[in-house]
């Protein structure tokens, strides 16, 4: 590895179940790697953790099941070592860049206590529209999409009633939201958060692009349940959306891609200054 290069530490939260979500991650980083190199650790399944001095970027990803529901043990650690980030960067110069998707955004609004987590009545999965709230507008993770973007939804799980005194508090902001629900008595649940200027989280799964969508539609079960939810003609429409060049593909191109240039260019940035 050069000196020179930049650590990217992938918190894999899949729980080592097969799926696409890691392979697009994958392929995103690597369309930096004359700069990065990274190294992928399994949270759930055997409880591993990167050292913190020797990884500059960290990714943590989607994965199954309830957030607030860990074993006591790889849970506990992952929340103490999101502890561990979050007070490092209030000591040092050089930050650590942190995302967080779906399953780890959900553990983290949860974690410092931003929001509740509730139990959606259905399944959202699917493309959905994602709307920027006005911080959202203006946020550097989220530049080159439009208002309302598009976005590949999965979950059972969802991040609601915003405790906006402890947003206030700790300086963090709601950056997007899920689309206007036609009931009254649901809430729309939050979408993206900005924690601090180096830890962001997305509801939603940037990583995603077609092919991992259309992977997923293979399974049967999966298939028949998005066309009971939304009727055949949408389900048609979605799938045209999957094609669009200015929807999920640019979402896709655009979410993880900032993330990574942020954070390259901060790190390079302070990096330099320490070093003159």
């Amino acid at each position: 590895m050069m000196n020179n290069q930049i650590r990217i530490a992938v918190l894999d939260m899949y729980n080592g179940e097969p799926n696409q979500g890691m392979r697009c991650i994958i392929d995103i980083i690597n369309r930096f790697n004359q700069i990065v190199t990274f190294q992928i650790f399994d949270i759930r399944g055997k409880s591993e953790f990167p050292n913190i001095e020797k990884f500059d970027i960290f990714i943590s990803t989607g994965g199954p099941g309830n957030p607030i529901k860990g074993d006591g043990i790889w849970d506990l650690k992952w929340y103490d070592f999101i502890d561990q980030l979050w007070n490092w960067n209030k000591e040092q110069k050089v930050k650590k860049h942190v995302l967080f998707i779906c399953h780890s955004f959900q553990m983290a609004c949860h974690h410092f206590g931003l929001a509740q987590i509730t139990k959606r009545k259905s399944t959202s999965f699917g493309v959905m529209t994602v709307h920027k709230t006005e911080a959202g507008m203006n946020d550097p993770i989220l530049e080159g999409l439009g208002n309302p973007f598009y976005a590949i939804d999965s979950r059972d799980y969802q991040v609601v009633q915003p405790k906006l005194s402890i947003f206030t508090k700790k300086g963090a902001m709601i950056i997007s939201l899920e689309k206007i629900r036609n009931h009254r008595e649901y809430e729309r649940a939050i979408m993206g958060v900005r924690f601090s200027d180096e830890f962001v989280g997305l509801q939603f799964h940037p990583e995603a692009d077609a092919l991992s969508f259309i992977a997923n539609l293979k399974n049967k079960e999966k298939r028949e349940r998005i066309i009971d939810m939304k009727g055949k003609q949408k389900f048609r429409d979605m799938l045209e959306d999957l094609l669009d060049e200015d929807k999920i593909y640019k979402t896709n191109e655009t979410i993880i891609p900032n993330f990574l240039r942020i954070a390259i260019n901060d790190l390079i940035k302070h990096k330099k200054a320490l070093s003159n």
